[in-house]
């Protein structure tokens, strides 16, 4: 599932690939629904792409997401994180996973991530399995 969820550099939000060619893909925003074209020079991560640092290696987003839904249930994340302090960000991130990297993830990435998994969560995107990462690549195989 997260791998045909995308992060665009310098576009709030998240976005679904719908379908793609070689020069653009076609995203629809998580935020809005509305659909557009990405051309090849933007920025493009899948979210199966992204790992978060730990004091050992890199743990994937898709493990973080799961203890998050492990923390929080079906809930959102409480955290404003317009008004949230630095000190709650941290106590958040520590509490889902204790050895994050405390010198490699900034404030932006935990504020990031929770955006992000709200948004996941609104749009009723919750299967963080490794199970969901192969359903999601079929879906995107057979509507190219």
């Amino acid at each position: 599932m997260l791998s045909t969820i995308l992060a665009i550099a310098g576009k709030p939000g998240l976005f679904k690939l719908i379908s793609g060619s070689k020069r653009m893909i076609i995203v629809e925003s998580l935020l809005d629904g509305k659909r557009g074209p990405v051309y090849g020079n933007a920025q493009v991560n899948a979210l199966s792409d992204i790992a978060m640092y730990t004091e050992d290696e890199e743990v994937a987003l898709r493990e973080v997401f799961a203890a998050i839904q492990a923390k929080e249930g079906t809930n959102p994340i409480a955290i404003d994180v317009k008004t949230a302090s630095a000190e709650e960000l941290r106590n958040y991130m520590a509490q889902v996973l204790p050895t994050y990297d405390r010198e490699r993830v900034h404030n932006s990435d935990i504020k990031k991530l929770i955006q992000w998994y709200n948004l996941l969560l609104k749009n009723n995107l919750t299967d963080f399995s490794a199970e969901g990462e192969n359903e999601g690549e079929k879906k995107v195989e057979e509507n190219a």
